[in-house]
């Protein structure tokens, strides 16, 4: 069976070939970078977490659980669960890389949605046949 992957990147590290489908998943735009440096196929605005909730967990680890447990729920409704479904497909495709800006590599909204999409890629992807 064919494996996938969906790596996780910050804004300000640069692009490389193994990268493939580079895809932006915050509302707002990285404080200091050019667009033109990011090298981005998309920006998907709608699938980042609400600024609301963004405002609320202020990068705060303690609140990281509660955080992506709300994230996740946004992720289920109209228009990031299209998103998701688009970025699903896409990861079916080839490499994708959610790039992201936060500083704390392990608790912002890219960990969460990489482990959604993974779980979405499980769920969704055909099941190997025997010979496979």
């Amino acid at each position: 069976m064919k494996g996938f992957t969906v790596q996780l990147k910050r804004a300000y590290e640069s692009a490389s070939p193994p990268d493939g489908y580079r895809v932006l998943v915050e509302r707002l735009w990285p404080r200091g970078v050019r667009k033109a440096d990011l090298r981005l196929d998309a920006w998907l605005k709608d699938i980042a977490p609400s600024s609301e909730l963004r405002r609320w967990f202020g990068h705060e680890p303690s609140r990281f659980d509660e955080f992506a447990a709300r994230y996740r729920r946004e992720l289920r409704r109209s228009p990031a669960e299209e998103a998701l479904a688009a970025l699903r497909q896409r990861a079916l495709e080839g490499p994708v890389t959610l790039v992201y800006a936060a500083h704390d590599e392990t608790h912002n909204g890219a960990v969460v949605l990489r482990g959604e999409l993974e779980i979405a890629l499980a769920v969704h992807s055909p099941h190997p046949t025997p010979e496979e």
